[in-house]
């Protein structure tokens, strides 16, 4: 379960996409059921009844806030039991379950913890500017053709800045650089993931920095004297061949409307520039380090590979509650 992607926090959809009705997403291959409870806090669920493998997601919310198989009309609450049976009054229905997913709602997205345990060992890392009210939020939520390590990789590689975005975010760098040139990059482990820098040897400081946020979240801090302006994005793995991208501006300044047009335009413009090249990549997944050549500046991206290879690659969850055997009467 969650093969290569397991036992992490991820974003995995929009608050404002999960209304009353159940919506089902994917993440590493897994199909997942979302819905809201009773009290609207949102609940998830392996998307498969534990009866006969019906999606749960194509049901009904109970008014008491129940995942009501579309099949036979079997009830799960948010944390899987079953509460009811049609037609088998007696039913044991303790021993009835839908496998339950840990699930958080923080700043504006649905987070989903990768395995099915009762307390998750950490909580989601949500970027502050998120649930801050000095600043102004605009999210995009995007789809790439490629494995998801392609993408995340290409979100923490500084030097192709002046290349692939040489009229937007890489320019400051263009026009500064000459065939000469050469680039010091820096990284620095941090509790959550780690700190990146890049600079040119000789050119004034620019003062960008990248952070990742394990296992897939980046944060892009631009540079404006006196104001504060951040790109995240969080690369969610739908499967082997396609990834989910939610990509969030975040500023302190400009909240009115030509301001949040402009800046929703031009987030557009940086994630589009970068499609083409990363679903280009060959082979899809990333692979080990020493199978490609690398350079100096290549560190990031290098010291992605590193988690990836030694923590998730091989992970996987285990798909608990066990499935139990209900005898006919």
């Amino acid at each position: 379960m969650f093969s290569g992607f397991a036992n992490v926090w991820t974003p995995v959809e929009l608050s404002r996409n999960l209304k009353k009705a159940p919506m089902q997403v994917t993440v590493a291959g897994e199909k997942v059921a979302l819905f809201r409870d009773a009290k609207g806090a949102p609940a998830a669920l392996i998307d498969r009844c534990p009866h006969r493998g019906v999606a749960l997601s194509l049901g009904k919310v109970t008014a008491d806030g129940c995942l009501s198989c579309p099949f036979h009309g079997w009830e799960f609450d948010a944390q899987g039991k079953c509460g009811h049976v049609p037609f088998n009054p007696d039913a044991k229905r303790e021993r009835l379950f839908a496998t339950a997913l840990p699930v958080r709602e923080r700043g504006g997205f649905i987070w989903l913890y990768t395995a099915p345990v009762e307390q998750p060992p950490s909580e989601p890392v949500v970027p502050e500017a998120f649930e801050d009210p000095a600043f102004v939020v605009q999210r995009i939520d995007l789809r790439w053709n490629a494995h998801w390590t392609r993408a995340m990789e290409n979100m923490l590689d500084s030097p192709h800045l002046p290349f692939v975005h040489r009229k937007t975010i890489g320019f400051p760098i263009r026009r500064r650089m000459t065939r000469e040139s050469k680039a010091v990059v820096t990284y620095e482990e941090t509790a959550t993931g780690g700190r990146l820098g890049f600079e040119l040897e000789g050119a004034p400081r620019q003062g960008a920095l990248l952070e990742f946020n394990k296992p897939n979240g980046m944060v892009l801090h631009i540079p404006i004297p006196g104001k504060r302006m951040r790109i995240h994005v969080h690369c969610v793995p739908v499967d082997d061949g396609h990834t989910r991208m939610f990509l969030t501006g975040t500023r302190d300044f400009g909240r009115f409307n030509p301001f949040v047009r402009m800046f929703d335009e031009v987030n557009r413009l940086i994630a589009y520039e970068d499609k083409a090249i990363v679903e280009s990549s060959s082979p899809a997944e990333v692979p080990p380090a020493s199978q490609e050549v690398s350079v100096p500046t290549d560190r990031g991206t290098l010291q992605f590979r590193k988690y990836y290879y030694e923590v998730l690659k091989d992970s996987s969850a285990d798909p608990k509650p066990k499935l139990r055997r209900v005898d006919a009467a």
